[in-house]
């Protein structure tokens, strides 16, 4: 575990939707981390897309981005990225 330096209003957004959200602040960033490294690593992929690998992934029981899926590699489906 780390530290991250984020601005005093991105922790006030966090802090606001993660009270809406009923989700603790960290759990409220690594979210939006989660979301925003999936749709870097599939552009192509709209919200609800990254949505649907996110559960189908928890599901399955696989990790949501093994460390393999984290290269940045065009043949990557979407499927895979979230296998072990």
């Amino acid at each position: 575990m780390g530290l991250v330096k984020i601005s005093e209003q991105m922790h006030a957004n966090i802090r606001s939707v993660s009270a809406a959200l009923s989700r603790s602040i960290n759990a409220q960033a690594e979210h939006w981390m989660r979301i925003g490294m999936l749709a870097e690593l599939h552009p192509s992929l709209n919200y609800s897309e990254i949505c649907q690998l996110l559960i189908r992934a928890e599901v399955s029981g696989g990790t949501l981005l093994s460390a393999q899926s984290c290269d940045i590699n065009p043949s990557i489906t979407p499927a895979r990225a979230v296998s072990r």
